[in-house]
């Protein structure tokens, strides 16, 4: 499970929230540490450059809000980041530097690195996405299995028992999530993957690689 830890995911320079992931070795390991870690942060922020909107919500002066986006903390939002026209904000959530978050589109439990883009009618729960990681119109992170069970994250043969019972996906950097994809509990996709449109995932996807669908998948080509 190499190919799954925070090191060969994310680049942590690139969120206001890399402390939170320092004892982890998996990111799904700060899942259930989101909520507490906005709170001890949003205390220390600089008031000349965010502002406290709420209980438990900070959000830069330099950020774009859309009048009919909700809000609900706990919440950090990031310098310069977008939240457009009716965009559900409902809690435990951290928006990166330059992130959007989009038309009718739900955040819940989640770390958006600087420079997502999570901008038409998305879901997105108990999730990380790394940095400028993009989800297509109408992607969604599904985060609890039909049958109620733990979730399990699964590389071929290879297993890891997470003990969650809410798990969505955790994104590499630069993943390309194609439009009205489903990403099954406990999906992990390495940095610089792209995602066919209308694909059903689940399990471990590699770095550098199209996905067009569970038997097809193929390494990218590297440019000159």
């Amino acid at each position: 499970m190499e190919q799954c830890k925070i090191e060969n995911l994310f680049d942590l320079n690139e969120t206001i929230a890399a402390e939170l992931f320092a004892d982890a070795v998996y990111p799904w390991e700060i899942l259930g540490k989101i909520n507490s870690f906005i709170i001890r942060l949003g205390n220390t922020l600089d008031s000349s450059r965010f502002e406290k909107r709420g209980e438990h919500i900070w959000v830069a002066k330099s950020a774009d809000i859309a009048p009919t986006a909700c809000l609900n903390g706990p919440l950090i939002v990031d310098e310069e980041a977008q939240i457009r026209h009716c965009a559900f904000i409902r809690g435990s959530a951290v928006i990166g530097r330059g992130a959007v978050t989009g038309n009718s589109t739900e955040l819940k439990n989640v770390v958006l690195f600087n420079g997502v883009q999570v901008p038409h009618y998305n879901y997105v729960g108990d999730s990380v996405l790394g940095y400028k990681a993009h989800m297509g119109a109408g992607s969604i992170t599904s985060n609890v299995k039909s049958d109620k069970t733990l979730v399990t994250v699964r590389d071929g043969v290879e297993t890891i028992e997470t003990g969650l019972k809410k798990f969505g996906a955790m994104l590499g950097d630069f993943v390309e999530v194609g439009c009205n994809t489903v990403l099954n509990p406990g999906t992990v996709v390495g940095r610089n993957t792209n995602i066919y449109p209308l694909s059903m995932v689940r399990g471990v996807i590699a770095a550098d690689c199209v996905y067009k669908n569970k038997n097809e998948i193929a390494q990218k080509q590297r440019r000159a």
